[in-house]
């Protein structure tokens, strides 16, 4: 079980969330659902903000998957979005957002306009056509299904929905790689009230690591599989690395139930990277489409809270949330997951 932390701030001192849900839909207003396919390891996921959300979105890898995303720049109209659509399949998975549309016009949700409701969902997508045969891939139905599962409940982790089929430490080929999936955190701030939850689909081509400590917990194997590599070492020692092409992408999205306005959720998904840069090495790297969306669900209002404060938070919460990316992970096609593989120390 991931250990708890403490991270200090002027004023507001941190708790984990309360032990019946320490994931993203502790934030109040959340609501996510997977969807995870049967012929393949993939799937999507849908987090849903059915009253609205006001959104940020900073997107650090150089080969992203994106839909909608432009909508969230702070100087555009639309002030708030419904959803947030993440998947497997490669730019494929993009439909989902499709059905997510489906789902919340279903119930009347989304921006007015000519006298009807357009349910605003940005997407994100990661590549998994690498395991098992990809003409299966997430369909609108999938993202439709997604959020008919959607809840409050704590959030699923592990080889479920967008994380279905992510695989880590892909640098020295998927003969040494390993299995990451779904993972979540939640923290809450003293008696304030203030929420700050994370959830990660981690399919990097990078080492996990574990902040306190700085060990890796998860990545690239050593040549007899048995145990870690050490990817950074190994490019600092002369190994020449070509990273596949589209192969790594680290997808997330944070909230916070403190209303705030859409110039600082950009800021706090911006803040929020280096939560992910703390827990991946390499990151952002030319063939990762790394993406953090940031909501607001407004239900807690506050003067005098800063946003600067919630982005730390929130950089904290991923961090964590991605090493439970990897713990929650089994093997795959295998693929070891940490889940029930145990590396054998040098």
């Amino acid at each position: 079980m991931t250990r708890r932390t403490a991270l200090a701030l002027p004023g507001l001192a941190l708790a984990a969330a309360n032990s019946s849900n320490d994931t993203l839909t502790a934030v109040d207003g959340i609501k996510v659902g997977h969807y995870t396919l049967k012929d393949r390891p993939t799937g999507c996921t849908a987090i849903l903000c059915e009253a609205g959300a006001v959104a940020g979105v900073d997107v650090r890898g150089a080969a992203p998957g994106t839909r909608d995303t432009e909508l969230l720049n702070p100087i555009n109209t639309v002030q708030q979005i419904h959803g947030v659509m993440l998947s497997g399949g490669s730019a494929f998975g993009l439909e989902t957002a499709s059905g997510a549309m489906r789902y919340l016009e279903s119930k009347n949700i989304g921006f007015p306009i000519a006298g009807t409701r357009v349910p605003i969902v940005p997407a994100a997508i990661l590549m998994d056509l690498r395991l098992g045969d990809n003409k299966f891939r997430p369909t609108p139905d999938h993202g439709y299904q997604a959020c008919v599962n959607a809840s409050t409940k704590p959030v699923e982790e592990g080889n479920v929905g967008a994380g279905a089929g992510a695989t880590i430490g892909k640098l020295f080929g998927m003969d040494f790689a390993m299995k990451a999936g779904i993972g979540s955190y939640a923290i809450r701030i003293g008696n304030t009230g203030i929420v700050v939850g994370a959830l990660a689909a981690v399919n990097a081509v990078g080492d996990i690591i574990d902040p306190r400590t700085g060990q890796i917990i998860a990545g690239a194997r050593t040549q007899d599989g048995k145990g870690f590599r050490n990817a950074m070492d190994a490019i600092r020692n002369g190994h020449l690395v070509v990273m596949p092409p589209g192969a790594n992408t680290t997808l997330a999205v944070v909230a916070t139930n403190v209303a705030l306005d859409k110039p600082q959720m950009s800021k706090i998904a911006q803040m929020s990277h280096d939560g992910m840069a703390r827990a991946i090495n390499p990151i952002h790297t030319p063939a990762d489409g790394d993406t953090v969306f940031a909501l607001s669900t407004g239900t807690l209002k506050l003067a005098n809270v800063g946003h600067g404060q919630i982005g730390a938070i929130a950089a904290e919460a991923l961090s964590l949330a991605i090493l439970r990316a990897a713990r929650n992970a089994p093997t795959v096609l295998n693929i070891p997951g940490l889940k029930d593989w145990k590396p054998v120390a040098k």
